[in-house]
């Protein structure tokens, strides 16, 4: 009996071969529509590369805060991460404005939630009174992908702005920090794996991510 693929499988192979086709139609749309879809195909382009950034860095982690590069646990979720469950067809649906909106939000909760992780990692290495440059490393690593996020909330509110006059981005929204690790974490391990936690669902959050923004280049161009 031949194996049939399942139909999402399908439907996301074909928005990757729309991206192609897009790459290639760019120089010969209309100005205004050849920038939104610049700036979608972009976002796309730097939601991977962060992603790539994130997979590297969720190894490292695993490695070095967990002692087991294998590790895996998807029994344990914070209920303060977005949920990554999608209805595909309310998925397809959604406005322009509707995912931009629900972007903005989700990746400024993962921005939020990696600075404090970074900040309590920072505290770990005060309070032993030595700075370790593998945790150092990782502290780096955490910042840089919050750089890499921050760009993409930006372009995202730039976008948000040119829908609705209205939008004004919050001027305090990365200042928050959303935890208190004291009264979160029981023991150092669930400390430990809520940083892999994080990690892990943010690596999926930013597939479902470019996928949005394969999705809006799409719709701009047809």
């Amino acid at each position: 009996m031949q194996w049939q693929p399942p139909a999402e499988m399908t439907v996301w192979k074909a928005l990757f071969l729309l991206f192609c086709i897009l790459d290639c139609m760019e120089q010969s749309a209309s100005l205004p529509v050849a920038q939104t879809n610049s700036l979608y195909l972009n976002c796309f382009k730097h939601t991977r590369s962060t992603r790539t950034r994130v997979q590297q860095l969720l190894g490292k982690y695993k490695e070095q805060q967990l002692g087991n590069g294998q590790f895996e646990d998807r029994s344990r979720h914070l209920k303060d991460l977005p949920s990554l469950s999608t209805e595909f067809y309310r998925w397809i649906n959604l406005t322009e404005w509707e995912r931009l909106h629900a972007a903005f939000w989700d990746m400024q909760t993962y921005w939020n939630m990696l600075e404090w992780k970074r900040i309590q990692l920072e505290n770990e290495e005060k309070d032993q009174k030595m700075v370790q440059e593998a945790r150092t490393t990782l502290t780096q690593n955490i910042r840089h992908i919050q750089l890499d996020l921050r760009d993409l909330i930006s372009q995202v509110s730039t976008q948000m702005s040119s829908l609705r006059n209205s939008w004004i981005r919050p001027a305090a929204a990365m200042a928050q920090t959303p935890l208190n690790p004291a009264s979160r974490s029981r023991t150092v391990w669930d400390s430990r794996v809520e940083g892999y936690i994080i990690l892990r669902d943010l690596d999926l959050y930013l597939t479902k991510l470019a996928r949005d923004f394969l999705l809006l280049a799409t719709k701009i161009q047809l």
